[in-house]
C-alpha cells in the first residue's frame, strides 16, 4: 500500500466549522427561542407562564402561527409570496359557517368543500403567477382585497351580519368537527393531575378535574405539518424541485425542473395551511367573524424571515420558521404574563424583523461571496 501523501485539490476550499454554523437557516431563530425563553423565565417565571395552563396558553398561540409559516416558508422557498393567507382564513371560517349554518349541511360536508374550494384558488393564484409573470406580490395582494371582500359581503347579504355563530351546536357528534376541534391524551393528563404534576380545579363544577384535560387538535395539526413539510423538502426530489424553483427558476427549467408546477403546488399548500388554520379556530370559538385572519399574511412572512429564510428564494427552513412562530407565540403571550404593555408586541414584531432581514442578507453574502 502506497504510503504517498495525499494532496488536496487547490480549488477546492475547506469549509470551517464556524462558516457551517453560521449558514445554517435555523441559526438565527435557534438563538432568538433560546433568548425569549431565557428572558420570561427571568422576568415572568413566577407569573404561571410555565405552569401547565401557561404553556398550554402559549403553545396554543404559538401553533397558529406555525400552521400558517409553514405553507409560507415552502412557498418563499419556491421564490414566491402568497399575501391573500390572513384573507383565506377569514373566508374560509365563513364558508364553514355559511354552508353549516345558513345551508344547514353536514358539519364535515361544510369543512371538505371549504378546503377544496381554498385550495382551488390557491392554484388559481399560482396558475396566474406562472402564466402571466406578473409578481406573485401583486397577483395575492389583489386577492387580499378579492376574499375579504367576499368574506364581508356574504355574510351581510345572507345573515344581515358579520359574525355567525351556533357552530359549536351543529358541529356536535359530527365525526370530522373532532379533528379539528378536539384533544386527545385526555387520559394521561388525568393521570398527571394524579401524581400531582397536573394542578386541578379546587372549586366549582370540575373540582378535582385536571386544569389542563388535553392537547389541542390545533397543535397536533402544528407539529404534523412540520413534519411533513421538513421531510418533503429535505428528503424528497420534490423538495430538491422546491429549492430549485426558488434559486434559479430558469437554470432549475434547464435541468428538467417542473417549475411552474412547483410554484403552483406550493400556492396551493399555503391555501391548504390557511384553511387548517381558519378550521381550527372556528371549532375552537363555535363561530366565524368577518375580520378573522388580519395582518396573518405579514406575521407569517415575518415568522419565515426569522426562520432564516431568503426573500429572494431557495433557502429557507420549515424548522427555522416553526422556531420563529414560536417566538411569537411566547412573546406576544410572555409579555401579558409580564405585565407589559400588549401593544409593544407591535414593536417587537418591528425589530425583530429588521434584524432577521440584516441576518439574513449577512449569510447570503457568506453564502455568495458577495461583499
Amino acid at each position: 500500500m502506497s504510503d504517498a501523501p495525499v494532496v488536496m485539490d487547490e480549488r477546492i476550499k475547506e469549509t470551517s466549522g464556524l462558516r457551517k454554523a453560521l449558514i445554517r437557516p435555523e441559526l438565527g431563530a435557534i438563538v432568538g427561542t433560546i433568548a425569549v425563553f431565557a428572558f420570561f423565565l427571568a422576568f415572568a417565571g413566577d407569573s404561571g407562564m410555565f405552569s401547565a395552563p401557561g404553556v398550554l396558553n402559549w403553545s396554543t398561540v404559538s401553533a397558529q402561527f406555525v400552521i400558517i409559516a409553514v405553507g409560507a416558508c415552502m412557498l418563499m422557498i419556491a421564490g414566491e409570496f402568497d399575501l391573500s393567507v390572513g384573507s383565506m382564513i377569514g373566508f374560509a371560517g365563513m364558508s364553514i359557517a355559511i354552508i353549516s349554518i345558513t345551508l344547514q349541511w353536514p358539519v364535515w360536508i361544510a369543512i371538505l368543500l371549504t378546503f377544496v374550494i381554498c385550495v382551488a384558488i390557491g392554484a388559481l393564484n399560482g396558475f396566474i403567477v406562472v402564466r402571466t409573470g406578473l409578481p406573485s406580490f401583486i397577483v395575492t395582494l389583489a386577492f387580499l382585497f378579492i376574499l375579504r371582500g367576499f368574506t364581508i359581503f356574504f355574510p351581510q347579504v345572507i345573515e344581515r351580519r358579520t359574525i355567525i355563530g351556533g357552530i359549536s351546536d351543529v358541529a356536535a357528534g359530527d365525526w370530522l368537527a373532532p379533528v379539528f376541534g378536539g384533544k386527545i391524551l385526555n387520559g394521561l393528563f388525568v393521570w398527571l393531575a394524579d401524581l400531582g404534576v397536573v394542578e386541578v380545579f379546587e372549586r366549582g363544577n370540575r373540582a378535582g378535574e385536571p386544569v389542563v384535560d388535553g392537547i389541542p387538535m390545533l397543535i397536533i395539526w402544528a407539529i404534523g405539518l412540520v413534519i411533513v413539510a421538513h421531510v418533503v423538502l429535505t428528503r424528497t426530489r420534490f423538495g430538491n424541485w422546491v429549492f430549485a424553483a426558488g434559486g434559479d427558476a430558469q437554470a432549475a427549467r434547464y435541468v428538467g425542473v417542473p417549475v411552474s408546477r412547483v410554484k403552483i403546488l406550493m400556492f396551493m399548500f399555503t391555501a391548504f395551511c390557511a384553511c387548517v388554520f381558519a378550521t381550527c379556530q372556528v371549532m375552537e370559538f363555535g363561530s366565524a367573524g368577518a375580520d378573522r385572519g388580519l395582518l396573518k399574511e405579514f406575521e407569517a412572512i415575518i415568522a419565515v424571515v426569522i426562520g432564516g429564510a431568503l426573500l429572494t428564494g431557495g433557502y429557507g427552513s420549515v424548522i427555522g420558521a416553526a422556531l420563529g412562530a414560536l417566538i411569537f407565540g411566547v412573546v406576544q403571550q410572555g409579555l401579558f404574563f409580564a405585565g407589559v404593555e400588549s401593544s409593544l408586541f407591535r414593536v417587537f414584531l418591528g425589530v425583530i424583523l429588521l434584524f432577521a432581514v440584516i441576518l439574513n442578507t449577512y449569510i447570503r453574502r457568506i453564502i455568495t461571496g458577495e461583499r
